[in-house]
């Protein structure tokens, strides 16, 4: 991998990121696009999605507030990255929580060529057809692995990236595991749909290696995460402080603090 070239290939090229994504993560998301180094842009109207996805460097499609208006925004925008050359990541959030959660992720697989999809265990257990417990938003009970990762990529046809505790990210043959990270990333709301924002914008700037890109997103996000954890112990000053350590990344450093196997 070569995560601090790509960073800086996002500094220097300040890619357009393009989210629908759901109203309890709007502004986070926004804002570690920014930190990062790239330019969010947050459009649903279905009025103007295809013209806005069709501009952009990658689009990022998050269902975790949905409605019918929005689904109908999603299949536009994501048809329109598709014939623009944009690749597109998906983040079921909830799905296995609710028939709409879960029938909408996997009609947005059918109808739209997705590069990535990033999701936590249950998520991607439930759409590559296993029983999982998923309550709210939030897996219970089991962890992800190479082997789900695996086959959820081929099941699901496109990247799997598993995040927990280990992060593992497949596209259905090579298996990629992250260790980077720290526990009080779970203690903060939208960390998980921060982490696909970040892969969307990896994928601006690879777009031609998913699997590389989604894997370098989750070692920048859990290299940051370590680093706002020196300077806060709690989850409020951890959020700020996760702002702050993103826009700190060194890309000359970044591929040395990196724990992949």
């Amino acid at each position: 991998m070569n995560t601090g070239r790509d960073l800086a290939a996002i500094r220097e090229r300040k890619p357009l990121v393009h989210q629908i994504t759901n109203f309890v993560v709007m502004n986070e998301t926004a804002n570690a696009t920014l930190a990062l180094g790239a330019l969010p842009v947050m459009a649903h109207a279905v009025q103007e999605v295809e013209e806005m996805a069709s501009a952009a460097s990658a689009l990022v499609l998050n269902i975790g507030t949905l409605s019918d208006e929005w689904v109908e925004a999603m299949v536009l925008a994501g048809h329109a990255a598709n014939r623009a050359g944009a690749p597109v990541v998906l983040d079921p959030v909830g799905a296995g929580a609710t028939a709409y959660r879960t029938e909408t992720s996997r009609n947005l697989l059918e109808e739209l060529e997705i590069a990535v999809m990033r999701g936590n265990y249950a998520e991607l257990a439930t759409l590559a057809g296993h029983k999982a417990e998923i309550r709210g938003v939030e897996a219970v009970g089991g962890r992800g692995g190479p082997e789900l990762a695996r086959e959820a990529a081929r099941t699901l046809g496109c990247v799997a990236a598993v995040t927990g505790p280990v992060d593992h990210v497949s596209d259905g043959e090579r298996v990629v595991a992250i260790a980077n990270g720290h526990e009080l990333l779970a203690t903060v709301t939208g960390t998980g749909c921060m982490s696909t924002a970040i892969t969307g914008c990896f994928l601006a700037v690879r777009p031609d290696d998913p699997l590389e890109a989604a894997a370098e997103a989750l070692v920048a996000f859990g290299v940051a995460g370590e680093e706002a954890a020196k300077k806060a112990k709690k989850p409020g000053s951890f959020h700020v402080a996760l702002y702050d350590a993103l826009y700190d990344l060194d890309p000359k450093k970044l591929d040395s603090r990196a724990k992949v196997a």
